[in-house]
């Protein structure tokens, strides 16, 4: 392999590089992971996230661009490995290279905080060629999620919520002002961590967290949905949506994406999982939406994907988590 020249991100002046990147290789892996600097820049900008050591960049003789990895934190000594090879020089040696930085900083870690840790990394089902060095690298299959889809120029039913239950979001009169936004923000987390808690790989949710998603530009208050108890104001249930425009715009297609969503332990088998999955759907109809998607754990306790395939929606793909514990 050619020697590269390889460096921490410098902030602002390498995302132009990073979206040509990563644009480069939706061209020809076709896995609908279109991004823009927009996409990227409040991923770099998460509070958790140690810009110095969590992200590395690979450049050619002619200071091309065309390695990029980064360590996405779940928790304090849990880590997602992100890589992106250019194409054209896929195959000779960057790929393990980029797979060596993340080990290395992942031992790092292990040596800090004196316990295990777990570096997890994911593949398209098809991709054979990542499979295979995912595997060679000691990686194991951890866990299988699905993208579904559904129409939306197809008629689906009206949702009825349940009786004793209202809908609402963050542009509601009870949650107006900085107070009512406030006591938004805590009231979803905690209804958040009661949903999840028995889920695979789920890690706790803070306000703080909250706040770094909701400053995300794509984030639009009308499609963040919560169905509240109106007897004593506890959320119950809850779908957010989320629209990326210049995803749509790129693509010619004019698609929505259930983000969030689920139904908190002690209110489940009263309908509203279904109540909140079409009011959510609608929500994206009425904006102007044609098709709507999803991402599915296999796992998930529920069988939420028998749920979704009630409703309508389709396999699109699968996704592969694979991990490996150091």
């Amino acid at each position: 392999m050619k020697t590269l020249e390889t460096r921490s991100y410098q902030g602002e002046n390498d995302l132009e590089a990073l979206a040509e990147l990563f644009q480069a290789c939706e061209m020809v892996d076709h896995l609908d992971n279109w991004v823009s600097i927009s996409d990227i820049r409040p991923t770099f900008d998460d509070r958790y996230l140690d810009k110095e050591r969590d992200i590395r960049l690979w450049k050619d003789g002619k200071g091309k661009l065309i390695g990029f990895g980064q360590l996405l934190i779940q928790e304090s000594v849990d880590r997602y490995l992100c890589c992106k090879v250019h194409p054209t020089v896929r195959g000779e040696g960057i790929e393990q290279e980029i797979m060596r930085w993340g080990e290395a900083r992942m031992e790092k870690v292990a040596k800090e905080n004196g316990v295990s840790v777990k570096l997890r990394s994911g593949t398209r089902d098809t991709q054979t060629e990542r499979i295979a060095l995912l595997e060679s690298c000691g990686f194991t299959s951890n866990g299988y999620f699905l993208r579904m889809e559904r129409s939306l120029v197809e008629p689906f039913p009206k949702p009825e919520l349940p009786t004793g239950f209202t809908l609402e979001s963050p542009l509601s009169p009870q949650f107006s002002g900085e107070i009512g936004q406030r006591r938004f923000l805590e009231a979803w987390v905690e209804m958040f961590n009661q949903t999840f808690i028995e889920h695979w790989n789920c890690h706790e949710l803070t306000v703080e967290d909250l706040e770094n998603e909701i400053s995300h530009p794509y984030y639009r208050q009308d499609l963040d949905l919560v169905a509240v108890d109106a007897n004593d104001g506890t959320f119950a249930a809850f779908c957010s949506c989320f629209i990326n425009p210049e995803k749509n715009q790129h693509k010619g297609t004019k698609e929505g994406y259930i983000g969030h969503f689920g139904t908190r332990s002690g209110f489940r088998k009263r309908g509203l999982g279904r109540a909140m999955l079409l009011s959510g759907m609608q929500r994206l109809r009425d904006v102007g939406m044609d098709k709507v998607l999803v991402g599915v754990d296999t796992e998930n306790p529920s069988e939420v994907n028998q749920f979704y395939e009630s409703v309508g929606f389709r396999k699109v793909h699968t996704d592969i988590v694979y991990v490996k514990e150091f």
